[in-house]
């Protein structure tokens, strides 16, 4: 008898479709979100499932023993990134600080606070709330609690250990910037910056920028590999 493509071929049914939808969420959330991202071209249930913030975030934070992630990123992308680039501590910065004193009480270098800060020099650091300090060794994060913020002066979205245990403010987080004039005061700012220092048109900036999905470094990114394209091959 006929199937309806369900079977194989001989009347005998797929073993794949007698799967429930929490056996294949069990089997997918084991998956490192790389591999969800692949999994999600199977079909559409696998779409579904490893499309779902849970089971992204369950995948994204196992690496790292974290205990929780709290809030959501404006783009899927950020699951995808198993790098300690993508957190960072959260410093409330005081009056006797300084960007050298920051450097030795974090152990890392001065130059990595300043580039994650987007800061040209050090005299601007009172003039700021806080400073993002880079995290260098993943056992700092084990068993521990990162939000995921907009940071309005990295311009990138960073998921932020909160040390001292304070709490960030409803202004930082993806989902109220994203639905907030201070998204697009936000998106102005980077396109500013990318104009700037690329020395483009603001067409061609909002181009590079929207393929990146408001990420500064990977739109200037992208801009490189094409002028770099375009140099091997004139």
């Amino acid at each position: 008898m006929s199937g309806d493509g369900d079977g194989d071929g001989d009347g005998a049914l797929n073993p794949a479709l007698l799967l429930t939808e929490d056996v294949w969420r069990s089997i997918l959330g084991r998956l490192p979100a790389v591999a969800l991202a692949r999994a999600a071209c199977v079909c559409r249930r696998w779409y579904l499932i490893a499309g779902d913030p849970e089971v992204l975030s369950a995948a994204f934070k196992a690496p790292w023993k974290l205990r929780q992630i709290v809030g959501r990123p404006s783009s899927s992308r950020f699951w995808q990134i198993q790098s300690l680039k993508v957190f960072a501590i959260s410093h409330t910065v005081q009056r006797w600080d300084t960007v050298a004193g920051l450097a030795i009480k974090y152990q890392v270098h001065i130059t990595d606070i300043r580039q994650l800060n987007n800061m040209m020099s050090d005299h601007g650091i009172h003039s700021r709330e806080r400073l993002l300090i880079p995290i260098t060794s993943s056992k700092i994060l084990e068993g521990n609690i990162c939000y995921i913020e907009m940071d309005i002066h990295s311009r990138r979205e960073v998921a932020v250990l909160y040390l001292d245990g304070s709490r960030p403010s409803q202004l930082r987080t993806s989902a109220n910037l994203t639905n907030s004039k201070g998204a697009e005061k936000l998106r102005r700012k980077v396109l500013e910056s990318m104009k700037t220092s690329m020395r483009l048109d603001e067409e061609t900036a909002s181009y590079y920028l929207s393929l990146s999905e408001g990420d500064l470094r990977a739109a200037l990114s992208e801009l490189r590999e094409d002028l770099n394209w375009e140099m091997r091959n004139t």
